[in-house]
């Protein structure tokens, strides 16, 4: 990768990690414990129970991707960035730019 495409690449993660940061606190309000004296009904009471269970797993998966964002971006400047980890062939830049926390290219992802 150039200079430029990293520093493309760079502001690209922020911008993710800005939106990820802001999804993870909607979640966490989301996920907020359900008070059993709160009279919205049986059958509401069980959607809303598994409403939380969904915007759990989403937080746990926002989460795992801040982390990977992270990682990315402290990595960017090394000299085996955008290197497949698993082939050490060159990872895509489009691929990159669509999903920078991308450590295997399209070929080992799969």
């Amino acid at each position: 990768m150039t200079t430029e495409e990293k520093q493309v690449l760079r502001q690209k993660i922020i911008a993710m990690m800005k939106q990820v940061r802001k999804d993870i606190e909607q979640l966490e309000e989301l996920t907020q414990p359900i008070s059993p004296d709160n009279a919205i009904g049986r059958v509401s009471r069980m959607d809303a129970i598994n409403n939380k269970s969904v915007n759990e797993a989403n937080l746990r998966r926002s989460k795992v991707k801040m982390g990977r964002l992270k990682t990315a971006l402290s990595k960017i400047d090394e000299p085996n960035f955008g290197r497949c980890s698993s082939c050490g062939r060159s990872i895509q830049p489009a691929r990159l730019m669509l999903m920078p926390e991308s450590s295997r290219c399209v070929r080992c992802a799969r």
